[in-house]
């Protein structure tokens, strides 16, 4: 909204303090991190302490588990102070036209709401079992139904997938190897880069950045037999579908100890932002060998204040946590980073980036499964880790959360380092 003012005010010859730095997406990314941060940090302070006047606070489960007892009234909710660290410089600083910008508020805002409601009613679940004398457990079906929130997650998925695809402003670009242009045609652009003159065809098929393969675009269709190809469309569909739920649910279930979760989804951030300036900037997409994607740019100002909001609210989230995110706040990130790594085209990629998110989700259903198996054939059940989600695992052998939080953000690092090196390993 800032930056429509200023740009109207400019049209209108009205001179401004500080106009030359809404000329740039780089001060405006710098901006937005800085007010996310303060966001994040002021408003996190007094929102927490509304949420303790509330007794809006977490209930623990008994798990066995170091250290857990001292958690429980520890405020929940506080992915509220993420979003609204998210939402605030993004609606001031980008430019509201773009429908990548629209698209990711869009995101934020749904899962988020979905987030809320679960946290809502788990809560009103404990106060009424309080006021009725009734011992209240956590993992009782007082939230939202699972298969509410997945239909949540599959909503997403397809306003994702239907975008990508339908709207025009958010193709990418193919470089034209041909001889002859096609005449008039839609699809073919040129422009004037380094001097030089650039063609490209509009990709009008959903295609993707395969890793280590030397043509690096995987087309969708190919999936398909060719007397299918025409339904594409439904398949990358329910593939942005399912890539949308697993990141979200990752990211919900990472969320098990103090920091794990936000600083992961902060450092995965910062590996979308060099993607998304990678993919948009023509420069780095022609050297890196990668496809241009344009209208980029203004995704890298929702990417700031979202690496600003995870690092703001890592202030109070951080071992002895002050406050939990909730599936306010793990559901929304999880959303987030499925969709951002859909829109610039590095979904093939997020099993090595999101690697935390991917074991964690692998050690629920290595475990349920080998135990639901054992049980079945034996009579008893039996178990692969000490307990699951995987850090559960290490805490059970007696690791401190502040070091399993530590090691698996230093897991992440290389992963995303990796996942960046692919970008010229082929």
């Amino acid at each position: 909204m800032l930056y429509h003012l200023i740009d109207w005010l400019k049209e209108l010859g009205v001179k401004m303090p500080g106009n030359a730095l809404f000329q740039f997406i780089t001060s405006r990314v710098l901006l937005a991190v800085i007010l996310s941060l303060v966001i994040s940090a002021v408003f996190g302070k007094k929102f927490i302490n509304y949420l303790r006047k509330k007794q809006v606070g977490e209930t623990v489960r008994d798990l066995g588990l170091a250290g857990e007892q001292q958690k429980k009234g520890t405020p929940t909710m506080g992915g509220f102070i993420i979003i609204l660290a998210i939402l605030v410089p993004t609606l001031l600083l980008a430019d509201l036209t773009k429908a990548y910008i629209r698209l990711m508020l869009f995101a934020t805002v749904w899962l988020g709401m979905i987030g809320f409601i679960d946290d809502y009613l788990k809560l009103r679940a404990k106060k009424l079992a309080q006021q009725q004398g009734i011992a209240y457990k956590k993992g009782d079906k007082d939230g939202l139904a699972g298969w509410f929130k997945i239909l949540g997650q599959v909503v997403l998925g397809f306003v994702v997938a239907a975008t990508l695809l339908f709207n025009n402003n958010t193709k990418a670009w193919r470089e034209f190897t041909g001889t002859t242009p096609p005449a008039e045609s839609a699809n073919y652009r040129e422009i004037t880069f380094d001097g030089k003159v650039k063609k490209f065809v509009v990709a009008d098929e959903p295609i993707t950045t395969i890793p280590f393969v030397k043509s690096h675009e995987f087309n969708y269709s190919k999936l398909l037999p060719e007397g299918l190809r025409s339904l594409t469309w439904i398949l990358y569909v329910i593939i942005v579908i399912i890539i949308v739920t697993a990141v979200s649910n990752g990211a919900n279930i990472t969320d098990g100890i103090d920091g794990l979760a936000t600083g992961t989804s902060a450092i995965i951030g910062a590996c979308l932002g060099i993607f998304a300036y990678a993919s948009g900037n023509l420069r780095f997409a022609e050297y890196l060998n990668i496809m241009y994607i344009p209208n980029l740019g203004e995704l890298s100002i929702f990417i700031g204040a979202m690496i600003g909001a995870c690092v703001g609210f890592l202030w109070y989230n951080s071992y002895p946590a002050q406050v939990f995110m909730g599936d306010t706040g793990s559901l929304t990130l999880g959303g987030i980073i499925a969709a951002l790594a859909i829109i610039v085209r590095k979904e093939l990629l997020i099993p090595i980036f999101c690697g935390v998110f991917l074991v964690e989700n692998l050690s629920v259903i290595l475990q349920v499964s080998y135990f639901k198996y054992t049980k079945r054939k034996y009579g008893e059940g039996k178990r692969i880790f000490l307990m699951s989600p995987l850090h559960h695992h290490y805490q059970k052998l007696g690791y401190h959360e502040s070091k399993i939080v530590t090691r698996f953000w230093i897991v992440t690092i290389l992963c995303i380092v990796f996942a960046i090196v692919t970008l010229k390993i082929r």
